[in-house]
This record gives C-alpha cells, sequence and structure tokens, in this order.
C-alpha cells in the first residue's frame, strides 16, 4: 500500500535531484531513501527513476507520477493547516535571514512563532542576501528574510519593511550634526556592509566620483563588527538607523544629517512555490505583521503593511 513517506521521498529526490539531497531535506539517510523509492517503484510496477552516479531524473512513468504527487502532498499540507489545530503544524523550517532582520524584529518573530506553532521549530542562519539567495534557489534554506525581492519564475516575495540607511560615526569625531556633503563624508573612512551587496555597491557608487577623494570603505558581512568601529571612532558607518536604537539613544554614536539620501533598503521574505508551502507562507505572514507592527512602534516606514505579495518577480 503506497503511503505518504514514499511519495514525499519520490517529489524531493526528483525536485533536488538526488538522494544525497532528499536525504539532508527529509533529515535521514541515503539508504533509507533508497529503499523507499524501491518499495514505491514495487508498488507501483513500473520504474519511476534513472539513476547515475550524481543525479536522479524521472522517467516518462516519473513525470505522471510526479503531478499526482505534488497534488498528494500539497492537500495533506493544506488540510493540516486548515482542518488541524496549530500544534499539528510541526518539523523544522531552515530561515536564512539577512542580519539587519536579527539586530531588529527577528527575536519578536521566534516569540511569536513560538506561540502559534508551539511544534514548529526554526533552524536560523544568518549570511548576506547573495549567499542566502543562492541557498534558497539550491533548496537549502526553505524561507529567507532577505533584500529583494529574488527574481525567478518559482519563487514567491512577501515585501516586509523598509529600512531607511543613515550615516551615523560616535560623537569623540566631533563632526557636529550638519547637514553634511558627500565631499566633506568622503574625508574619513566610511563603514558599510560587506562587499557582493546592494548596500555596498550604493555606497561606493555613491562616493565613485572624480571630484571627491579616493574613498577608504571598510566593509564586513558583520554588522556588530561594523558597529563597533562606528563606536570606536573609525569612520563613517553607513547603515539603517533602526540597528543602532540603543547607541544613538546612549549617545555613544550620533546620526549625521547629509544635504542628499540614500535609497532605502527593502527587505522580503522569498521562498519557493511546493506542495508544502503552506507552513512557510504562514511564517512569512506571520514576519510581515511582525515587521509591519515594529516598523509602526519604532516609527519606520514600512512596505509591507501585512499585505503586499509579488509573486516571479
Amino acid at each position: 500500500m503506497l503511503d505518504f513517506r514514499s511519495i514525499e521521498t519520490f517529489l524531493w529526490v526528483v525536485k533536488l535531484g538526488s538522494f544525497r539531497g532528499a536525504a539532508r531535506r527529509l533529515n535521514t539517510t541515503q539508504p533509507a531513501i533508497s529503499q523507499r523509492i524501491a518499495q514505491l517503484e514495487r508498488e507501483m510496477g513500473v520504474k519511476l527513476l534513472n539513476r547515475d552516479h550524481r543525479m536522479a531524473s524521472p522517467t516518462p512513468s516519473g513525470r505522471q507520477m510526479m503531478v499526482y504527487a505534488e497534488k498528494l502532498i500539497g492537500l495533506r499540507s493544506e488540510m493540516m493547516a486548515q482542518v488541524g489545530e496549530r500544534t499539528a503544524m510541526r518539523g523544522a523550517l531552515r530561515l536564512g535571514v539577512a542580519e539587519t532582520i536579527v539586530h531588529t524584529w527577528l527575536p519578536r518573530l521566534i516569540k511569536s512563532v513560538n506561540s502559534t506553532y508551539p511544534n514548529l521549530s526554526l533552524e536560523i542562519e544568518v549570511d548576506i542576501t547573495p549567499n542566502l539567495n543562492a541557498r534558497l534557489l539550491a533548496q537549502e534554506i526553505e524561507l529567507a528574510f532577505v533584500l529583494g525581492p529574488l527574481s525567478g519564475p518559482s519563487v514567491r516575495n512577501r515585501v516586509l519593511c523598509d529600512y531607511p540607511v543613515s550615516f551615523v560615526t560616535s560623537p569623540s569625531l566631533g563632526l557636529g550634526n550638519g547637514p553634511f556633503s558627500l565631499h566633506e563624508l568622503a574625508k574619513f573612512p566610511i563603514i558599510t556592509f560587506a562587499r557582493k551587496t546592494q548596500p555596498y555597491e550604493t555606497v561606493r557608487s555613491l562616493f565613485n566620483r572624480p571630484d571627491l577623494p579616493p574613498i577608504r570603505l571598510h566593509a564586513s558581512a558583520s554588522l556588530a563588527t561594523v558597529i563597533h568601529m562606528a563606536i570606536e571612532g573609525l569612520g563613517i558607518a553607513v547603515i539603517p538607523a533602526a540597528i543602532v536604537e540603543n547607541e544613538l539613544a546612549d549617545g555613544r554614536l550620533q546620526e549625521l544629517k547629509t544635504d542628499f539620501s540614500i535609497q532605502p533598503l527593502t527587505f522580503c521574505a522569498a521562498w519557493l512555490t511546493s506542495p508544502e508551502e503552506i507552513a512557510v507562507e504562514r511564517v512569512a505572514n506571520l514576519a510581515g505583521q511582525i515587521a509591519y507592527t515594529s516598523m509602526s512602534v519604532d516609527g519606520v516606514a514600512s512596505a509591507g503593511h501585512g499585505t503586499a505579495m509579488l509573486q516571479g518577480a
């Protein structure tokens, strides 16, 4: 008799293209994956997968099977979400998060998930947006909070919030309030996000002008390092003021006024369409609500308003 575990295993082998990937996704071993596929093929009486040393691809019968597998797993997920109690949503959700979110409302989201879905655990990885985008597309994580939106035919995006970008530094530099021009700021080292990120490229382009002195641009993948360098008076940090609210409040940092502006950073929840996306989408929606509430409380502009959705952007 067919069971959902074998069907789910087949679905992930096809989606990830390997037994190893399916084993990692389902938190089991490759021999266990092989046994489930062999059992499924015996019960169906047809070969479902072509195998070589590295890749697994569906046979013509396997492609037919995939259509029904996606429907069955999707209906199971929908049934559990609509009929079952909140405690029925269980398992682990692999979440990738840009560090700006870690420094703002991520703790509130974790508390909300713990309360709303007590049997759902989060496996959280913090990284820069380009790396998280690559991991999401490789299906190594299921949900990402990143600078977005992320493009792709199977990608869904939900706008979460906007963070204005500010110039902050230690009062020990004695700069006063301003407003400052680009030429005045370019005299100091500039500290910002890691290379290959959108904010880094924005800052680099901003100061890359022939009428300005050569910029001393310090980049770090760790916002904690950026903040510490700013507090120590090692330069001017170009980051969202929202992540240094405490430091601004207690006087360790000051926000500089400028005669120009930088486009705000828009963060999105991104995930791939999948038969099991209901749990992912619910956490993404919860994140949207938390982000909107946090932005309203903190007085920061919110782009999400708890409802905005982009698909296949």
